[in-house]
């Protein structure tokens, strides 16, 4: 096996995926030798741009649009990976919604939202996906997570990406019988672009207070991925792996 393209004949799809955190991971998959399905919900362009950017550089990417809440677009997303690549190996659910309000000014259909594409569309593709990683052999599920879901924070809601995780280490234990490893990373303070409820770009710099005094950046949780989901991992499943700098340690 070349330790360089370790992916090589593997299929991932990423959500998420148009910029920030999700494109680094797609990309990084990418040159580990994974043919990677890239999905945004509203960034066409950009989404096109980051599978073009994969193929000029020698890669396989095709670019999908899909709501991941909407059961038609998820058949799609997987009708489409399939139809260009054979199947799907790998899963790597980053999509999100962030509304970022106080709890008694939070709206049960904000709540209703965020749940809807964490838990809901997180179901709706693993249990689109499973079936062809059981087919092939085994496969990789993780869920990107915030730190914030440890530790919370003044007008955050971790209540999605909570059940995420619950849903995730449940599935653990229910396919490992396959091979299917299921994990969760969590990223502490990451320098992103992130647009929060304000409009206003929401990317707190908590330096002083990470031991390793450096914010996190998208290649940090791209290598972290792609150990996940590899070879040199498939004893690693049901764990959440943190990246925050030893910002936060849980027992």
């Amino acid at each position: 096996m070349d330790r360089n393209k370790e992916l090589d004949g593997k299929v991932a799809i990423v959500t998420g995926s148009a910029r920030n955190i999700g494109r680094a991971v797609a990309e990084e998959l990418a040159r580990a030798g994974a043919a990677v399905t890239i999905n945004a919900v509203d960034d066409q362009k950009a989404c096109k741009e980051v599978a073009q950017d994969i193929v000029n550089s020698g890669g396989r990417a095709i670019p999908v649009m899909a709501d991941i809440t909407e059961q038609a677009d998820v058949d799609n997303l997987i009708y489409q990976t399939t139809k260009s690549f054979g199947g799907v190996d790998i899963l790597i659910l980053n999509a999100a919604i962030r509304i970022d309000t106080p709890f008694l000014e939070r709206s049960f259909n904000d709540w209703r939202r965020a749940m809807a594409v964490a838990v809901d569309g997180s179901f709706r593709l693993s249990t689109a996906c499973v079936p062809s990683m059981i087919d092939r052999g085994g496969g990789a599920i993780v869920g990107i997570h915030g730190v914030q879901a440890y530790t919370a924070a003044y007008g955050k809601n971790p209540a999605s990406k909570d059940a995420q995780a619950g849903m995730l280490r449940g599935m653990a234990r229910d396919l490992g019988k396959y091979n299917i490893t299921c994990n969760i990373a969590v990223v502490g303070s990451f320098d992103t672009d992130r647009i929060g409820s304000s409009g206003e770009l929401d990317t707190p710099d908590l330096s002083d207070s990470i031991p390793l005094r450096r914010r996190g950046v998208p290649q940090d949780m791209a290598n972290c991925i792609r150990f996940l989901v590899g070879p040199y991992a498939t004893y690693v499943s049901g764990q959440s792996i943190h990246l925050n700098g030893a910002y936060f340690m849980p027992h």
